[in-house]
């Protein structure tokens, strides 16, 4: 490939072609990712004092664990491009007070917080992949299916972002989290979303990227 011509290429396409990112989406092929993350210590030690304080939260472990799954499963060659193509912030300043937020681009990919001892996540998606005709109308959406990918009755709901192909899911509960992220449906979802925004260039986020929640991505990554 020419340089001139990798230098028109944007997000991962620079790591990973189009064919192996639809047969990711399908769970049809294991990326290849770098065997060593490329770190700043000025970064994670920024947000060391947030990252304890998060510890402290009685949502910790099931955070950061749900995390790990989430990371392992819907990012694709995480180590490759962590902080500059996804990113993840730990206590967030933002008026919903969200625990942790992962980011691509200039959008939010997903994001847990407290609900009272247990966790409730938000994530967006492509309304497309959650119709029942695959089109972007709201009134086809399948909601049999969005009611049937969680643990317990009554843990889902959904809005609808600006955007013509823009949907968002709100899950409560750490059982119906992961039950969401068990979809084979929900899981080709996220990976489409994400890499449609890991693919639009560098990430906007990266000042807020923290370290130390990311080493609970990538200890999960195989």
């Amino acid at each position: 490939m020419s340089k001139d011509r990798r230098r028109s290429i944007t997000g991962i396409c620079q790591f990973v072609d189009p064919e192996q990112q639809r047969a990711w989406i399908d769970g049809e092929a294991e990326l290849h990712d770098a065997e060593e993350r490329a770190e700043c210590l000025e970064q994670r030690f920024k947000y060391t004092a947030r990252f304890h304080k998060l510890l402290r939260c009685p949502q910790a472990d099931e955070v950061l664990a749900i995390l790990g799954t989430y990371g392992s499963n819907c990012i694709p060659v995480p180590r490759r491009t962590e902080r500059y193509y996804w990113s993840v912030s730990c206590l967030p300043s933002t008026s919903d007070k969200p625990l942790i937020r992962v980011n691509a681009s200039w959008m939010e990919l997903f994001t847990l917080y407290a609900d009272g001892e247990d966790v409730r996540s938000r994530f967006i998606l492509h309304l497309s992949d959650f119709t029942s005709d695959g089109s972007l109308f709201q009134d086809q959406l399948d909601t049999d299916f969005l009611d049937g990918c969680i643990a317990t009755p009554g843990d889902i709901g959904w809005f609808f972002p600006r955007g013509a192909d823009m949907f968002g899911v709100k899950v409560r509960g750490a059982a119906s989290i992961r039950a969401f992220l068990a979809s084979g449906r929900a899981l080709r979802a996220i990976r489409r979303f994400n890499l449609t925004h890991m693919n639009r260039g560098r990430n906007a986020y990266q000042a807020s990227h923290s370290y130390s929640v990311a080493d609970y991505v990538l200890d999960a990554v195989q």
